[in-house]
């Protein structure tokens, strides 16, 4: 059989305790949305990009987009984007925009996702 089809039971036995088990820890249906939604704006190479680079430092727009040699529009859209979902937060300095992530949970995921990537 390929590796890559998915095997199936040949039976209709339900596992009931093992499903209660299951039902009884999984979060409630809101939540697993959001989460969906907090994995979306991870799908994004450029906005992987920008979240990498804010790791390393605190930066205005004009830094990002010549890093990343994009437009600052197209910075700021998706800074707006990870603002929006509670990723990064900024503060103004005189006429500056400096953005940073708004806490160190960005990293962790960043390190288990290239550990993962990472595994043979």
């Amino acid at each position: 059989m390929p590796n890559n089809l998915i095997e199936k039971c040949d039976c209709d036995v339900i596992h009931q305790d093992v499903v209660n088990q299951v039902k009884d820890k999984m979060p409630q249906e809101d939540l697993l949305y959001d989460l969906a939604e907090l994995f979306k704006v991870f799908g994004d190479s450029t906005r992987i990009k920008i979240l990498w680079a804010l790791d390393e430092a605190e930066m205005c727009v004009c830094d990002i987009a010549f890093l990343l040699n994009m437009t600052q529009s197209a910075i700021s859209h998706q800074l707006r984007v990870l603002k929006q979902t509670k990723l990064v937060k900024n503060r103004k300095d005189g006429k500056v925009v400096y953005y940073s992530l708004i806490d160190d949970h960005i990293k962790h995921i960043f390190n288990q996702g290239l550990v993962h990537i990472n595994e043979k």
